[in-house]
């Protein structure tokens, strides 16, 4: 003979599945967004070290040649795709005149990705960092 009650029964109440549900909407409400910005940041991060490395191939360039290189060729480099793929990468801008060349490389968001807010992200020959807002 059984007994009244639940104590043969096996599974799960629709209650404890609908609040099984709730909390894991309320973890994913939390953890899409911060993982978007680390990813955001990331991105950023390659970008900013990519942009490094051209410099101080610049630097040595200017050491062997007395002018900087004009172009990613001259330097043998190509963009990484983890860059190329957020960023228009890397506009180099040189000013030969004046007392001593100088150079600024430019690295610009593409419109539609998630680097779209970044701003243009700069790096001088002087070591000059700047964002449209700062991100340095």
């Amino acid at each position: 003979m059984q007994e009244a009650g639940r104590k043969n029964t096996k599974g799960y109440t629709l209650i404890e599945i609908m609040i099984v549900v709730v909390i894991i909407g309320i973890i994913a409400a939390v953890a899409i967004p911060q993982y978007k910005q680390y990813v955001i940041r990331g991105n950023r991060s390659a970008a900013q070290a990519f942009m490094m490395d051209i410099a101080n191939r610049q630097k040595q360039y200017l050491l062997d040649a007395r002018v900087y290189a004009p172009d990613l060729t001259t330097l043998t480099m190509t963009v990484p795709t983890n860059v190329s793929n957020n960023y228009s990468c890397c506009t180099m801008t040189l000013n030969a005149s004046g007392t001593a060349p100088s150079f600024t490389i430019t690295a610009t968001p593409i419109a539609g990705k998630a680097q779209a807010n970044d701003g243009n992200l700069t790096l001088d020959d002087l070591g000059n960092k700047g964002a449209t807002p700062s991100k340095w």
